[in-house]
């Protein structure tokens, strides 16, 4: 049974081609992961499937009486709202439902026998509803959910306007887990998930009886939870069975099969050209001639698909600093309250660091003091000669209108217009990419364009907050070694044990030195 259709869908966005004659269609059951480049248009499919954009052409169809659920990371958590009260929202069609029955039994003693029948039939079909979906059992139902994702750490009485940007994530995915919908559509998300949590979704998403729909760059909860592929590439759609590492192994058995019949479609072309070629002036053979032409005019052409261009990041490194980068006296990091305990830590040259914990207990915030981007709550950061520092921002501005072009010019404005472009190109940026405005760039293609300033920067100390978040597997693997090869000191916060692990010297935890409860 297909619960959703999509057929023939074009769009163009920001001057680019997005999609083009798409169709793509989802059965009852399927975990589907949908994967591609960065900048392949798997957000823009998500966004015209939920009614969030209008396509240009082309239609979506949903069967009848369908419920989904979309992770959107920009819905807004109303302030003065608990953490409790967000998530019993996830409920209010069964309230509503509760109401119904309340205000029937209240109307039952005015009522006729007909009238008092037809309303008893009423509220025991609503009962049956509400029993049958766990009405009496919700908040059983938030304790669990809330646990799994790591929302009763944070306290469910907490108020949503104090919340970190992982923790709000956490809150909007578990409501959306908590409403259970037939279509379960979720857009990266374990980029604000802490390893722990990550396990615990994995599991719930392999249980999940409804039809998913996930994007994701994390190849392994990939291959854990999907059981149909979809690869967005050069704008259309393929189909595979099968989790992340069978679709690997079908798309490169295409390609090699693509290949070999574009090679051996090329040495036939090439033949009878040149037939045509000596013998189409030859009166005894003009007729043959013609005829060899006729079938090459009929031939349906085997083109190669273009090759995506592959990020090759380096950064430049300059002087080396003194022995120590920073080092601290009684350091608590915070804004309106402690977030730490007094710490005394400090940076070596050549150091590789790898900051972790859960969402909300101030990594940023350590990141931004550490580096002398904010104050202190209390207590001092020393820092060290000679120290030049490339610091990555976990989130960009969301409303930039300059484009890449522009955004890396303004910055460096003694390059020339062929160096910037040079210099993007090596990001895995393309002419389109290049020339788009940063606000209109998917997630991972602005992510390239801010590392492409480190890169131009020269650096002994780079601070990275969450700088794979985003970013697709080729990406990934090419930041991971740019980093290896770096000679300078490092410091990183990374969610992703598999990324840093062959990288760093050690990890520092801040769960060992928060105020919070943990």
């Amino acid at each position: 049974m297909s619960l959703l259709n999509v057929t023939n869908v074009n769009h163009d966005f920001g001057g680019r081609k997005i999609l083009e004659e798409v169709n793509f269609s989802l059965l009852k059951g399927e975990h589907v992961g949908l994967v591609g480049a960065n900048g392949e248009g798997k957000s823009t499919l998500l966004n015209i499937i939920t009614g969030h954009l209008m396509p240009d052409a082309g239609k979506v169809e949903w069967c009848n009486r369908i419920t989904t659920g979309y992770l959107d990371q920009h819905t807004v958590l109303i302030k003065g709202m608990t953490i409790r009260e967000v998530l019993r929202t996830a409920f209010n069609h069964m309230f509503e439902l509760e109401k119904e029955m309340l205000d029937l039994y209240d109307r039952m003693g005015e009522a006729s026998e007909e009238q008092l029948n037809k309303m008893m039939e009423e509220t025991s079909e609503i009962t049956h509803e509400l029993e049958h979906n766990g009405f009496y059992m919700i908040d059983a139902k938030i304790e669990t959910v809330a646990n799994g994702l790591g929302l009763s750490e944070i306290g469910l009485d907490r108020d949503v306007s104090e919340l970190s940007g992982g923790q709000r994530t956490k809150v909007l995915l578990t409501k959306l887990l908590l409403e259970s919908p037939m279509i379960l559509i979720l857009d990266e998300p374990t980029n604000y998930l802490d390893a722990e949590h990550i396990e615990w979704l994995k599991g719930y998403l392999q249980g999940y009886e409804n039809s998913f729909i996930l994007v994701s760059h994390d190849i392994e909860f990939l291959n854990s939870v999907v059981n149909v592929i979809y690869y967005l590439e050069n704008s259309t759609f393929v189909r595979y069975k099968g989790d992340y590492d069978n679709f690997i192994r079908m798309n490169d058995l295409k390609k090699k099969q693509v290949e070999q019949a574009y090679e051996k479609q090329q040495k036939e072309i090439d033949r009878l050209e040149d037939f045509i070629a000596r013998n189409k002036a030859r009166v005894a053979t003009s007729n043959m001639a013609k005829s060899r032409q006729k079938k090459l005019d009929k031939m349906d052409i085997i083109e190669l698909s273009r090759e995506k261009i592959k990020p090759d990041f380096k950064f430049k490194e300059a002087r080396a600093p003194g022995r120590y980068l920073f080092s601290t006296e009684d350091l608590i990091i915070g804004y309106d309250e402690a977030l730490t305990s007094p710490l005394r830590i400090s940076l070596e040259r050549g150091q590789k660091i790898a900051i972790k914990g859960v969402n909300g207990l101030g990594k940023s915030t350590l990141l931004k003091t550490l580096t002398g981007q904010i104050k202190p709550f209390s207590g001092s950061v020393q820092h060290g000669d000679y120290v030049f520092t490339g610091y990555f921002e976990q989130e960009s501005e969301r409303n930039n209108s300059k484009t890449a072009l522009q955004e890396i010019w303004n910055l460096y404005p003694s390059m020339t217009n062929g160096e910037v472009r040079s210099a993007l190109a090596k990001c895995g940026l393309t002419h389109e990419h290049i020339e788009t405005k940063m606000m209109v760039l998917s997630g991972g293609e602005n992510a390239k364009v801010r590392l492409c300033k480190l890169m131009l920067k020269e650096v002994n100390w780079l601070v990275l907050d969450e700088p794979t978040n985003h970013l697709d597997v080729d990406a990934k693997e090419s930041l991971k070694k740019a980093l290896q090869q770096f000679k300078g000191t490092i410091l990183l916060v990374s969610h992703d044990p598999y990324f840093y692990e062959d990288i760093v010297t050690e990890v520092w935890n801040v769960e060992d030195w928060t105020t919070k409860i943990v």
